[in-house]
């Protein structure tokens, strides 16, 4: 049994001529013992990228969309983008395609034209349409010539799906195969797979949830190894701190690197060393992360980190000297 499927990628509106058109052609197709199935787009948007599933058991379709102020509407033209992200495109290359395009505004011949440029590309088979400029639905109802055009029509589709009519190739053609190289080849199976993921609200919500675990967890690990290495770092100036009477001074290391910066406050015997803010130091130093290691293990001295210029400072030189005399490494 035949079986044709019916998009429509209006917005269902009551006085939309392109339903009058789509209905009295069901009807046609019906009486001639056709399987006829309909996709309102507009009703299914949210499911649109899994629609092109829909075409393996179509022997023919028919593309209807309205022309309402410029082009073939965002609905008709995201199904067409999902079938040629996700559709098999072998299966499509034996399906044939009626675009049925009514404005009322202009371009209803421009729209019919593009629908039959895109299904070409598709590597579908397009067969004769019908476009036309129709400012009030209910005129279509009364005019018996109009009927009879459709129904023409849609016994002109019956005849060229049922005996398979040969249409000469297109330069369409052409243009799939130059496009079709930077795309990945899916199987139906993965392309089915995809189309129905990429359809599910839920799957998409979940993933993004992942995503954002999976970026917490990394960004734990990271806090995690910066903390440790913080931590050592602040348990070698405490060892090695020498106090001096009557000193009092406060630093603010600026470690390439790392996201926060080192601050020490001494104060007589009293030492803070912790990561963090300060408004107000004495001095700031601007220094490697190795430099540091290099003065922490004692090979190097801050008076010569910055005398030799693998260290930068401003504020107080004196309290700058201090430094290696608090900390002897």
């Amino acid at each position: 049994m035949m079986k044709i499927n019916i998009y429509y990628g209006g917005r269902g509106l009551i006085d939309d001529p392109t339903l009058f058109v789509i209905n009295k052609m069901q009807e046609v197709l019906e009486e001639l013992r056709v399987k006829v199935e309909r996709f309102n787009l507009h009703e299914l948007k949210n499911g649109i990228t899994a629609l092109p599933q829909s075409l393996k058991e179509a022997d023919g379709i028919i593309l209807a969309t309205t022309v309402e102020w410029f082009g073939i509407g965002g609905y008709m033209q995201q199904f067409l983008d999902s079938c040629w992200l996700y559709g098999d495109k072998e299966k499509i290359g034996s399906i044939y395609m009626c675009p049925i395009v009514m404005s009322t505004t202009y371009g209803e011949r421009e729209g019919k034209l593009n629908l039959t440029s895109a299904w070409e590309i598709l590597g579908g088979r397009p067969c004769s349409g019908i476009c036309g400029y129709i400012a009030d639905a209910s005129l279509m109802e009364e005019n018996r010539e109009y009927i009879a055009l459709i129904e023409k029509k849609a016994e002109n589709m019956y005849r060229t799906v049922n005996q398979k009519i040969v249409s000469l190739p297109a330069s369409n053609q052409a243009i799939r195969q130059m496009v079709s190289k930077t795309q990945i080849d899916l199987t139906p199976q993965e392309s089915e797979q995809l189309s129905q993921y990429a359809s599910d609200d839920k799957y998409v919500q979940r993933q993004k949830e992942d995503i954002q675990e999976l970026t917490s967890l990394f960004r734990d690990m990271l806090n995690n190894g910066e903390t440790e290495e913080s931590g050592e770092i602040i348990t070698q100036l405490e060892q090695h701190f020498k106090p001096q009477a009557g000193f009092r001074g406060s630093y603010r290391f600026v470690i390439n690197g790392k996201k926060r910066n080192l601050v020490i406050k001494a104060e007589n015997a009293d030492l803070q060393c912790f990561f963090g803010a300060i408004e107000n130091a004495d001095v700031e130093l601007q220094l490697e992360r190795n430099t540091l290691d290099e003065i922490l293990n004692g090979r190097m001295t801050f008076q010569r980190a910055f005398m030799s210029g693998e260290m930068k400072m401003k504020g107080d030189f004196k309290a700058l000297r201090t430094l290696d005399q608090i900390f002897v490494f």
